[in-house]
């Protein structure tokens, strides 16, 4: 069974950076695609970035730019965010999935593993 957790999350002002990271027990992201995705009360969960285990990235447009995706290794994955802004507040969440045969992104709610989730709040 696989163990996603997040860290990183907190409290910034418009402008600023934070970087979160995922860390999975066991280390699987040799073998696993991943992606970060956020929610915020009353909105489904939506694709912020994700990466292909060959190293593919693609963003959501509203972050291009601003957000990067990054393996550290196999046990953990960052985003790094910068120039954060109010509509970037959300709770962060860290999903990977095993690549298949017609897809190599992580799959999305309903599938492979997620983590618990950390805040990010963005408020002057």
């Amino acid at each position: 069974q696989v163990m996603l957790v997040e860290s990183g999350g907190g409290l910034v002002q418009p402008g600023e950076s934070l970087r979160l990271s995922c860390v999975a027990t066991p280390a699987i992201f040799d073998t696993n695609a991943v992606a970060w995705y956020r929610q915020v009360p009353g909105k489904e969960r939506e694709l912020v970035a994700a990466r292909t285990l060959g190293g593919d990235s693609k963003y959501a447009e509203s972050v291009k730019g601003r957000f990067t995706i990054s393996k550290d290794n196999a046990k953990t994955v960052t985003l790094q965010m910068n120039r954060l802004d109010t509509m970037d507040t959300a709770v962060y969440y860290c999903h990977a999935d095993r690549p298949g045969r017609q897809w190599l992104f992580p799959r999305g709610p309903g599938f492979g593993s997620w983590g618990q989730g950390t805040q990010v709040t963005v408020s002057s």
